[in-house]
């Protein structure tokens, strides 16, 4: 009988996430989303427009999937926007 699941491998990703909450008093919901990210214990990059979050593929989704849950559970109206490539990016340095 052949198996479903091939090797697994480590697969490193690099998440870019911007979360918005539509509403007047939007601040509290992405601090807390952003202090939930920070406990997880992977790479972040905080930026004035995005958040990046870098490690270990089901680690990075695992915790971004709990922190989405509990934001969207708190917030009426809320769009998350997620980028996501394959490889760590952490180190990136522009060349030019």
């Amino acid at each position: 009988m052949r198996s479903c699941h091939k090797n697994q491998m480590r697969m490193e990703i690099s998440v870019e996430l911007t979360l918005t909450p539509l509403q007047n008093d939007f601040e509290p919901p992405i601090i807390d989303f952003i202090k939930a990210l920070r406990a997880s214990g992977c790479t972040l990059n905080e930026t004035p427009l995005s958040t990046q979050i870098y490690g270990e593929f089901s680690t990075v989704m695992a915790h971004i999937t709990k922190t989405t849950k509990i934001a969207f559970e708190n917030t009426e109206h809320i769009i998350l926007n997620m980028k996501v490539v394959k490889s760590n990016r952490s180190d990136y340095e522009p060349f030019f």
